[in-house]
């Protein structure tokens, strides 16, 4: 009798264990946690070259170009809205690009020849001036490079090339801000001699522009 009286508060307490367990075991399922939200990405606006025609479409360089502010290689900036009134010849280097090395004497004759007319020359390197700039200006000494030169950013750089990241690229702008040239890479004597063709067509066309009468 005593040994029965043992047994039964045994049996209700492992009773009493399963209950609970199963209890347990059942919110477990039947309440999963709630799922985590979706995520939602936020569209992005188009940055402003692809919102606006291309130069190929316009022939002129974006007022937004024109007016930003470049960085000399010595102290100080400019802008090529600077120089309106000229033609402006511009040409996009870098000084580990081996078709430049030999490209800047050939254009180092002709800005020396077109020395006193109404043309700026301007050399813009792609580089980056926080890791390059003792490079490049070892470069310029050794190779007298005179045009104005100074640092492209890479949205100055992307615009100029229009998209297509070779250099040398060079364009040459009327005094009116239209494109009147924009060629790519570099053939020996014949970049430096359609350069000169094309200032001698530029300055043509501004001397006749001046000579217009008045409306």
């Amino acid at each position: 009798m005593g040994a029965m009286k043992k047994v039964i508060p045994l049996v209700v307490l492992v009773f009493a264990v399963a209950i609970i367990a199963y209890s347990q075991s059942g919110r477990r399922i039947t309440n999963p946690p709630p799922p985590a939200p979706p995520v939602v990405e936020t569209p992005t606006e188009a940055p402003p070259e692809r919102m606006t025609p291309a130069m190929e479409e316009t022939g002129m360089l974006p007022n937004r170009l024109l007016n930003r502010e470049l960085k000399s290689l010595d102290k100080g900036s400019f802008r090529l809205s600077d120089f309106s009134g000229k033609v402006v010849v511009v040409n996009l280097w870098a000084s580990w690009c081996g078709p430049c090395r030999a490209e800047i004497p050939d254009y180092e004759r002709v800005r020396k020849e077109y020395a006193g007319k109404s043309v700026e020359f301007i050399g813009l390197t792609t580089e980056d001036p926080r890791t390059a700039t003792d490079r490049v200006q070892k470069f310029v000494r050794d190779f007298n490079f005179g045009f104005r030169l100074g640092w492209a950013d890479a949205d100055t750089a992307h615009t100029l090339m229009n998209g297509r990241n070779v250099i040398p690229q060079t364009l040459v702008i009327a005094s009116d801000g239209h494109i009147v040239s924009h060629w790519r890479g570099y053939a020996r004597g014949q970049s430096r001699d359609h350069l000169r063709q094309v200032l001698d067509r530029a300055l043509a066309d501004t001397t006749a522009s001046s000579q217009k009468p008045q409306q």
